[in-house]
């Protein structure tokens, strides 16, 4: 029995003549309400904030009656999960008898693949099982394997070390169990997946700083070869080096046209045969993330969310089961893999707290590398205190510069505002920043601690928006950001901290050697700075619009006034001089 929560659709309120009694009683104005219907496909408890005020005192009161009362929306009911067979081939096929494909070229943090040529019968997408053991000394990483199609099975391995590896296979089908290979991994200078590091920050597993500025392009992938080719053009031209994408299409404003194919295989009758992928679509996939990569560019993976005609998201838990083990089984050897759980998972109204933790668990168990994972908010912000999340992947527009420090301090982990809006001129306010506030909110989110992510949202009649689409970027911000980045990477560690300022301007960079103070909508004519005693330092007056630096001449120490334009978008930087 499923009770009225908090996120509950607004709709399934609506039609439960129970539940819509205990909002007209509570309060009468809602029944002539045109905000119910207009946002009944979202959460109940926020739809009642826009309706009444978020602050209503009657708010907590009908949620409390809502939750003694039962959910009735119809589900579909939850299926067995086809396990592998046991007699899926008999005694007559001898043991370890498929054709073995060794990798080739093996390099440390690029991906090995064996390959076996194997038995195509019955459905061996469920009844087959695969794993391997990769062994080097006393190390083993067990990895699982994967249909491809056409009797075609494979396991990726993304070794740690250089040197000899040795594997076996472990199969329910014969020809594929037993199957013993070895191969050698030569040093690269690859830089490796990217870890947290240093709490607050991130890495590759070589040493390299890695200071992720992201960008949205959420169904890149669905559109096609010429669109997707011209998606990477401008990538290889801007500076992100993290794209936030969805395993699933997308169905949204400006973004309804149907992908040319999908995770899985379709029935003639046109439905989706959730036993059967189609390798495929998963194969156009890699090579895109491949070509990312090749660009030096983050694949941040979005695995559900709610914007979803075809029922992807909201499909059984053993459905959700053998897709997730499939997806990480596929992509978790790719060097440039992150797990986004989901796109605003609130929205996803049939999975639980509980399921999230649950999908969490199968993503860590089938993950061999162990990349970076989290989930992403739309109205309440997930709980990432959970072990499982390795950072914050935070929804929020709105005073960035005080709430990224209060969120490092609460959660002790990265934090990563993965949307606050895009720079467009759509006719969603989201959809219409100006390209200054986006290079505010990237300035405020940097000096805090915590690090941003674009997204462009420009109206064309083929309705063909970055954000959704890919495509070619056309907003002012790119630049910007790119020239937030040389500042950031100017610092002597390559980072930047939350430094203690005045209540005024956000102060960031490395203690006692590398300070930028920021104004941001604020036009100071000049401001004022004390060096310490002992210490002289450089200055320089930044135009983070214009993009310019200009040097305050001489070597600075005490009490200096710095002249500034009485414009906004200033910054004043100081260098420590050795």
């Amino acid at each position: 029995m499923v009770m009225f929560h908090k996120r509950s659709l607004t709709s399934a309120v609506l039609e439960n003549p129970e539940a819509w009694q205990v909002l007209a009683s509570a309060a009468p104005e809602l029944e002539n309400s045109p905000t119910l219907q207009q946002w009944s496909a979202f959460p109940v408890e926020w739809v009642l904030g826009l309706a009444l005020g978020e602050h209503d005192s009657r708010i907590p009161t009908i949620m409390d009656r809502l939750a003694k009362i039962e959910d009735t929306t119809p589900t579909e009911p939850d299926e067995a999960a086809p396990g592998c067979r046991p007699d899926y081939e008999g005694d007559d096929v001898a043991a370890g008898s498929a054709i073995l494909h060794l990798p080739s070229g093996a390099e440390l943090h690029r991906m090995a693949e064996v390959v076996l040529e194997g038995p195509s019968h019955g459905n061996p997408f469920t009844d087959v099982e695969l794993h391997s053991d990769f062994t080097q000394g006393h190390t083993t990483i067990t990895v699982g394997g994967f249909y491809d199609g056409e009797g075609r099975y494979v396991i990726r391995f993304l070794a740690p070390t250089t040197g000899d590896w040795t594997f076996s296979t472990r199969s329910n089908a014969r020809s594929l169990d037993g199957v013993v290979g070895s191969f050698s991994v030569a040093a690269s200078e690859r830089p490796g997946p990217v870890r947290v590091s240093d709490k607050f920050h991130f890495a590759h597993a070589n040493g390299q700083p890695f200071r992720p500025v992201g960008t949205t392009a959420y169904a890149w992938t669905h559109q096609g070869d010429e669109l997707a080719d011209e998606t990477l053009r401008s990538l290889a031209a801007a500076p992100f080096n993290k794209v936030r994408m969805g395993i699933f299409p997308k169905d949204f404003i400006y973004n309804s046209n149907e992908p040319l194919n999908f995770a899985w295989s379709r029935r003639e009758e046109g439905t989706f045969d959730f036993t059967r992928f189609d390798p495929s679509y998963w194969q156009d996939l890699e090579r895109r993330i491949q070509q990312l990569e090749g660009l030096g560019i983050q694949a941040d993976l979005i695995l559900f969310h709610p914007y979803d005609r075809w029922g992807f998201a909201t499909r059984s838990a053993a459905i959700d089961e053998r897709y997730l083990r499939y997806l990480t089984r596929r992509l978790s050897a790719f060097p440039n893999v992150w797990w986004s759980l989901a796109n605003e998972y609130d929205l996803l109204h049939s999975k639980t707290d509980a399921d999230w933790d649950r999908i969490a668990a199968i993503i860590a168990e089938e993950d061999h590398v162990g990349h970076l994972l989290s989930i992403h908010n739309w109205t309440y912000l997930w709980d990432y205190s959970s072990p499982w999340a390795t950072h914050c992947s935070l929804q929020y527009g709105e005073l960035l510069g005080k709430k990224v420090g209060q969120w490092r301090h609460r959660w002790g982990k990265p934090v990563v505002v993965d949307e606050f809006g895009y720079e467009g001129d759509l006719d969603q306010g989201w959809g219409n920043l100006t390209a200054e506030a986006v290079t505010q909110q990237f300035w405020e989110t940097t000096l805090a601690g915590g690090y941003a992510t674009h997204g462009e949202t420009f109206w064309n009649p083929e309705e063909i928006i970055f954000w959704a689409k890919g495509g070619s970027l056309r907003g002012e911000a790119p630049a910007r950001i790119r020239f937030l980045s040389e500042i950031c990477e100017a610092s002597p560690t390559g980072r930047i901290e939350p430094l203690p300022g005045p209540f005024d301007a956000l102060v960031g960079g490395v203690a006692d050697q590398y300070e930028v103070h920021y104004f941001g909508q604020h036009r100071p004519l000049f401001r004022d700075l004390v060096i310490p005693e002992g210490r002289s330092s450089r200055i320089d007056v930044i135009d983070t619009w214009a993009m310019s630096i200009t040097a305050v001449p001489g070597e600075h120490t005490g009490k200096v006034r710095v002249d500034l334009p009485a414009r906004p978008w200033m910054a004043i930087r100081l260098t420590t001089i050795d």
